[in-house]
């Protein structure tokens, strides 16, 4: 009996975010790669290469760069494109809102959006879908309290705003 492959998680990804996926690939393949394709082969044409460094060093940017694109295109095709302004029930967080949370701790509020894994950034106050606090404000609406445990101990926040839009 044949072992089937597990199917990969979902790879939930907004417009933006696919797009940014894409962005990055066109540049590697259309911009960089031909770039160190031309640099190796001008190096290459030099003699000796092994003590070649453009050689040697173009020629492991190119793995780096190959290595790169692959796993861009695997994210690209289990990628499940979900665009927050076609979504239903907007009075509940769903994946892609903006959220603002009120820490009953600290006093203090907080704006994050549930994105996918590929979109990460904190800075900006971007949070993977599989996150404890995504995963506890999931399914949620105004005036709910959403508890998470972190390392400092259990946060406690009520949901103050649900947004699709971006607010900025």
């Amino acid at each position: 009996m044949e072992a089937k492959k597990p199917t990969p998680p979902k790879n939930y990804i907004t417009p933006e975010g696919f797009a940014a996926l894409e962005e990055e690939f066109q540049q590697l393949r259309k911009v960089e790669r031909p770039e160190v394709v031309r640099t190796v082969a001008w190096a290459a044409s030099n003699g000796d290469r092994s003590e070649n460094g453009d050689y040697i060093y173009g020629k492991k940017r190119l793995r780096q760069i190959d290595s790169r694109m692959r796993f861009l295109m695997k994210r690209m095709d289990n990628a499940e494109v979900v665009d927050p302004a076609l979504q239903q029930g907007l009075e509940k967080v769903f994946f892609g809102a903006w959220v603002t949370l009120y820490s009953l701790q600290r006093d203090s509020e907080h704006r994050y959006r549930i994105v996918g894994q590929d979109e990460l950034a904190p800075s900006k106050g971007y949070i993977s879908w599989i996150s404890p606090l995504a995963r506890a404000m999931l399914g949620k609406q105004i005036g709910d309290v959403v508890r998470v445990q972190t390392p400092a101990g259990e946060e406690s926040y009520e949901i103050i705003d649900i947004s699709y839009r971006n607010p900025d």
